[in-house]
């Protein structure tokens, strides 16, 4: 009898994220998810969705309670796309400062809201693709799967942030919402991401298996 390789229970689905458009997946045991509560602290300190989204800090859930679920969960799918948005490089190292500075030259401004704008129109086909591979697992016999998402949800216009969610079948957590840390978990699967952010920055995402 052929003997069974670590991951070939889930091959099936990383076979579907590269069909999908995926340039790495991968499957890590999900003890090798790292969850850090810094990460959170960052969102706080410096993303402009904090507060914004209910799939976002403060309504995301947090990282100990995220600890306790991920203890739940044997496997995780680590998938990496290579974005089509743009960074300029005049942007490439401040991005967000190019976008909310009211002192930067209105060049800047410009360049930082076209990636801004090319990565969530991104964003919004990769929620998609994830949610197809959430359902994939789901149908092979998975039912705790659930995908995360690689930036801010887009599935609205506007965030109903101060009540319910219009698309709660739909609507995923962000890795970085729940505490992990993207870049050590991704470099820990041998999938590291590059900085600084190449032209094209990868975009990362994680579907939870069970």
């Amino acid at each position: 009898m052929k003997e069974r390789k670590p991951g070939d229970e889930f091959a099936f689905i990383t076979d579907r994220a590269r069909e999908a458009g995926a340039v790495e997946a991968r499957i890590i045991p999900a003890e090798r998810i790292i969850v850090e509560d810094r990460v959170r602290l960052k969102c706080r300190a410096g993303c402009p969705s904090y507060g914004k989204y209910l799939t976002c800090p403060p309504h995301a859930p947090a990282p100990e309670e995220f600890r306790r679920a991920l203890r739940e969960y044997r496997a995780a799918l680590i998938v990496k796309f290579a974005s089509s948005a743009r960074l300029d490089e005049s942007v490439r190292c401040c991005t967000l400062r190019s976008l909310y500075d009211p002192e930067a030259p209105q060049g800047r401004k410009d360049a930082a809201l076209r990636f801004m704008k090319e990565l969530a129109d991104e964003g919004a086909r990769l929620h998609r693709v994830m949610l197809e591979l959430e359902q994939a697992a789901f149908s092979a016999g998975f039912p705790f799967a659930l995908a995360t998402i690689a930036g801010s949800c887009r599935l609205c216009g506007t965030c109903n942030a101060a009540g319910c969610c219009n698309h709660p079948t739909m609507s995923r957590f962000p890795p970085e919402a729940l505490g992990i840390n993207v870049v050590k978990t991704a470099e820990g699967a041998g999938m590291p991401i590059r900085f600084p952010a190449p032209e094209n920055p990868d975009r990362i995402a994680i579907l939870l298996i069970d």
